[in-house]
């Protein structure tokens, strides 16, 4: 059986070794279009590799995919995180676990994760070509219903295969889908997942660096809302909440051209009553003390003297002498700041895109065409994206282990 895999990233070379794995026979051919193969494997975790997230439930690791849980609900049964686990240590790679879940190699290079893979390749007898685009594709079916396709790469060299498996990536524009398009696949419109927010006019600007423990962002006018860790940037906004609310809103801020308000409760665990009657109380117990000596709510000294600054508190007024009115100004301050978001930057190298092929053309036992027999996809070409944390890598490891076994398994 010849099978060719378009891709040479994390699902394409799963799919290859998998199906390798079910059938040593099998002649196996990966096309990468860049000069190099495992790209964003090098790139991912600074460059570590997060490979996968230390949760082994798989009721709950697929809420970590806005797009794609119902179908990872399926597969997690084939192939999960405890299942990649398993797979790297048995060839040599021991992964472990940081406090927030992701989990690395124990080395922390992404090359330990690349050579592995590599290595396993070799082993298997899968050929790998670079540089090579595959740009359209037909097929022809024998009187015996057997599926022969015809790949073109570039304008003169065709290549043939009993079985294709597509693990081309995400692709921010739809003209990347189009030679899937005219074999009748829908795709659901590619955007942006995973990005920070840019505020231009941010007083907050020359504090980047800082980061706030516990956040609740808000998007007005929407039902989008997140609590977590966030950090100043000298664009705006970053850190865990802003990187889960742009995976879930992906499509809504989309459609907002990522022009936008954020409303930020500087701290969610307490009501604006709440503060505002601990800044009152602050009058009574330190009076004498200037408001700015001493950043209350385990704020940062150069936070504090921002807020305060933005209420109009001067830094030589005592507790006792704050006017009711700047009080009021930095209690709404403090639990309900209004920023203007005008545009995104992308989160580090790690580029995501929430869209693809639309998971209803596909076999959610086998990943496989519903539309093209023989035809199966792998890793972010489909409408599946997690949120950061290694939920990305564990769906290439998880479809690429399931196109790539079942086209080779009856």
């Amino acid at each position: 059986m010849q099978i060719v895999i378009i891709g040479g990233g994390a699902a394409g070379f799963m799919a290859a070794l998998t199906a390798a794995e079910f059938d040593p026979k099998a002649e196996i051919l990966v096309l990468e279009k860049n000069r190099t193969v495992l790209n964003k494997v090098r790139i991912s975790g600074g460059g570590r590799c997060n490979v996968t997230h230390a949760c082994f439930d798989n009721r709950l690791i697929v809420k970590n995919y806005p797009r794609g849980e119902k179908l990872l609900r399926k597969l997690f049964k084939q192939f999960d995180a405890q299942s990649t686990i398993h797979w790297f240590e048995a060839r040599g790679v021991v992964l472990k676990t940081e406090e927030d879940g992701r989990m690395f190699p124990v080395s922390n290079s992404s090359e330990t994760i690349i050579e592995c893979l590599q290595r396993q390749a070799q082993q298997a007898g899968i050929r790998i070509r670079t540089q090579v685009n595959v740009s359209n594709f037909t097929w022809i079916e024998d009187t015996f219903g057997n599926i022969r396709f015809r790949l073109q790469c570039g304008e003169e060299e065709f290549l043939e295969a009993d079985r294709v498996i597509v693990a081309t990536g995400g692709h921010p524009k739809t003209q990347g889908y189009e030679w899937l398009t005219q074999h009748n696949h829908e795709i659901e419109l590619p955007v942006p997942s995973l990005f920070t927010f840019n505020a231009p006019n941010s007083y907050l600007l020359p504090l980047m660096g800082i980061s706030v423990p516990d956040v609740l962002v808000k998007i007005p006018g929407t039902s989008l809302e997140w609590r977590g860790p966030l950090l100043l940037t000298h664009w705006g906004f970053s850190g865990p909440v802003i990187l889960k609310l742009s995976a879930w809103g992906a499509r809504i801020l989309a459609e907002k051209n990522y022009h936008f308000t954020c409303r930020i409760h500087w701290l969610p665990a307490q009501s604006e009553s709440q503060v505002r009657e601990f800044l009152l109380s602050q009058k009574v117990n330190s009076p004498r003390q200037l408001v700015a000596t001493q950043a209350r709510f385990g704020f940062s000294s150069r936070l504090w003297r921002a807020f305060l600054q933005q209420a109009e508190i001067s830094e030589t007024i005592k507790w006792s002498e704050l006017p009711q009115k700047n009080l009021n100004r930095l209690v709404d301050i403090l639990t309900n700041s209004l920023f203007e978001i005008r545009g995104k930057s992308t989160f580090k190298e790690e580029f995501v895109t929430a869209g693809g092929i639309d998971l209803s053309e596909l076999n959610p036992e086998t990943m496989e065409s519903k539309r093209v027999q023989g035809l199966f996809f792998a890793g972010e070409v489909i409408d599946v994206d997690g949120i950061t944390g290694g939920f990305n890598f564990q769906n290439a490891w998880t479809t690429g282990f399931v196109a790539g076994k079942n086209c080779v398994v009856p």
